[in-house]
């Protein structure tokens, strides 16, 4: 296997090890689609080499469905038009058992910031606190999951023989979740507690953990469980990269290894 080969397969295996955020119960009103765990297969696209990290998770959600017998994937991607204008997409229409489903697939990073919001969930935001969970919710709430009783969506359907009030809704949401170093550890409520991945900090808090070794993965690469095989940096190696990062507004995802050999993930941020 190549190398490239073997860095997608590490890829879709972090994403296979991924919890969902939620579980069960609804949140916003919306559910959770929930599979077994399946068995790692070998994923060998090369073509996914070329793609940004949202579109290769779904091209992951598709080989991971295609594993499972009791799982048909109708159609997938579906541009809605209106006038000759894309107004939406639909992720995937697929039948699981005896079920219709529209899904929508999401995966993301989420750090817990105690200074926002007023709720736990609000709290949860984006490494570069451009967006946040509640604000996905929303938009997942109010403009994606609508688009299917779209009109133009209604006919399209139709076509593909596809009755739409067959249908159900469901959402496939995994994340990585942060929380600020050394925090008291706790059971945080209405998550999966599983996604907690590791934690951040500020740059002048990189002191409290200068006795590792580093590393900097590329945006793709983020999706991968940590392991000793990679070329570690030093700290000021380290603070060399991640300066112009941070400078440039760039909350970077990282590795550190302790002296022990243990490794984990954390972000270092640029804001306060």
């Amino acid at each position: 296997m190549s190398i490239l080969n073997i860095t997608t397969q590490l890829q879709y295996e972090g994403f296979l090890s991924t919890p969902v955020l939620w579980s069960s119960d609804l949140i916003f009103g919306m559910k959770q689609f929930e599979l077994p765990q399946q068995k790692i297969s070998t994923y060998n696209s090369e073509e996914s080499s070329k793609l940004r990290l949202g579109k290769l998770v779904e091209q992951f959600v598709f080989h991971e469905f295609g594993q499972v017998d009791s799982l048909t994937i109708l159609a997938q991607n579906i541009q809605i038009y209106k006038n000759k204008i894309t107004i939406g997409e639909l992720d995937c229409l697929l039948k699981y058992l005896e079920e219709y489903i529209h899904l929508e697939i999401i995966y993301k990073f989420y750090l817990f910031d105690e200074t926002c919001g007023e709720t736990e969930l609000e709290k949860w935001i984006g490494p570069n606190r451009n967006d946040s969970f509640v604000q996905k919710l929303t938009k997942l709430k109010t403009k994606q999951l609508p688009i299917f009783f779209h009109d133009e969506t209604v006919n399209l359907l139709n076509k593909l023989n596809l009755e739409p009030s067959n249908f159900t809704q469901k959402i496939y949401f995994k994340a990585q979740l942060f929380l600020p170093l050394n925090i008291e550890k706790k059971t945080y409520s209405g998550i999966n507690n599983a996604c907690i991945k590791g934690f951040y900090i500020r740059l002048f808090e990189l002191e409290r953990i200068d006795s590792n070794q580093f590393y900097i993965p590329n945006k793709r690469d983020w999706l991968i469980d940590t392991h000793a095989n990679v070329e570690w940096l030093n700290l000021e190696e380290f603070k060399s990269i991640v300066l112009e990062l941070l400078n440039g507004k760039r909350a970077p995802l990282c590795w550190l290894k302790r002296p022990n050999g243990n490794t984990q993930k954390f972000f270092i941020v640029w804001w306060d």
